[in-house]
């Protein structure tokens, strides 16, 4: 099969051996019906066993060789991705969450499309949305927030772009969700705290849908304690903003798309 050019992934319906597949947060029950048929199809899989469960790897067939890349380096984990492409075996590569947030996705294929490998992604759970789901809040609630801005904390990983830094974002005032961050929790909330204000809600939620999962609740003056307290160091995102506490029915918005007020089409 001929190179697939960088700005694509192969269509569904072409021969694929690479399979990029979203492993959600962590429950076994939150992939999808696809990701499921094509970890059951894919004799090689590589996954991070800092994340992803055994309940998920359960989908792969038996005698699948299974090959956790928390070790191993974005070459070593192409090496092993083209020798399975090589021996004509698909490979199912499992990226926490979903493959469109900071899961290497472009490093990856693009070494693929160099070495004329073929890939698909398929999308998962995102880790912000589980959070979301257990926190029992919507992160776009109407005149409160209507934009999320997911980014992360640079510790020692590569740098912010210019025009992405924590004030700028915290400006808008909207849900902002922290990935990468947990360890400089107290440190983030006083930088957001002029912005939001000490009593805004925030939360953070760690290994959000497994069976150790944990879920505090605070606000930006509390909540670097809480996640002291708790000895939290990874595997964890903070959600900050209003729309995280509770919104009185006498104050509260409603959104204009279900609004008896708005004009439908009959019939």
């Amino acid at each position: 099969m001929g190179r697939v050019p960088a700005h694509r992934a192969v269509e569904r319906d072409e021969a694929v051996t690479v399979h990029f597949i979203g492993a959600g947060p962590g429950a076994a029950d939150l992939l999808t019906v696809r990701a499921t048929r094509l970890l059951a199809s894919s004799p090689v899989c590589l996954y991070a066993g800092t994340y992803v469960t055994a309940d998920v790897l359960a989908h792969c067939p038996a005698g699948a060789l299974l090959i956790d890349t928390a070790g191993l380096t974005l070459d070593q984990i192409t090496d092993h991705l083209v020798a399975a492409h090589h021996r004509g075996q698909d490979v199912a590569r499992l990226c926490s969450g979903d493959p469109s947030l900071y899961s290497a996705l472009h490093e990856q294929t693009r070494r693929l499309d160099a070495a004329g490998v073929p890939w698909d992604v398929t999308p998962g759970v995102p880790a912000y949305a589980a959070a979301a789901a257990l926190l029992g809040r919507e992160l776009t609630v109407p005149e409160l927030a209507q934009s999320v801005v997911l980014t992360r904390a640079r510790t020692r990983s590569t740098p912010m772009p210019a025009g992405e830094d924590l004030e700028r974002f915290a400006a808008t005032g909207t849900t902002l969700v922290l990935h990468l961050a947990i360890t400089r929790t107290r440190e983030l909330a006083g930088r957001l705290a002029p912005f939001y204000g000490a009593d805004c809600p925030a939360a953070a939620v760690s290994r959000a849908t497994q069976l150790d999962q944990l879920i505090l609740r605070g606000t930006l003056a509390t909540i670097g304690d809480l996640v002291e307290q708790a000895g939290l160091r990874q595997t964890a995102v903070i959600l900050v903003g209003p729309a995280l506490g509770g919104v009185s029915p006498a104050c509260a918005a409603e959104s204009h798309l279900y609004s008896a007020d708005r004009r439908r089409a009959l019939g």
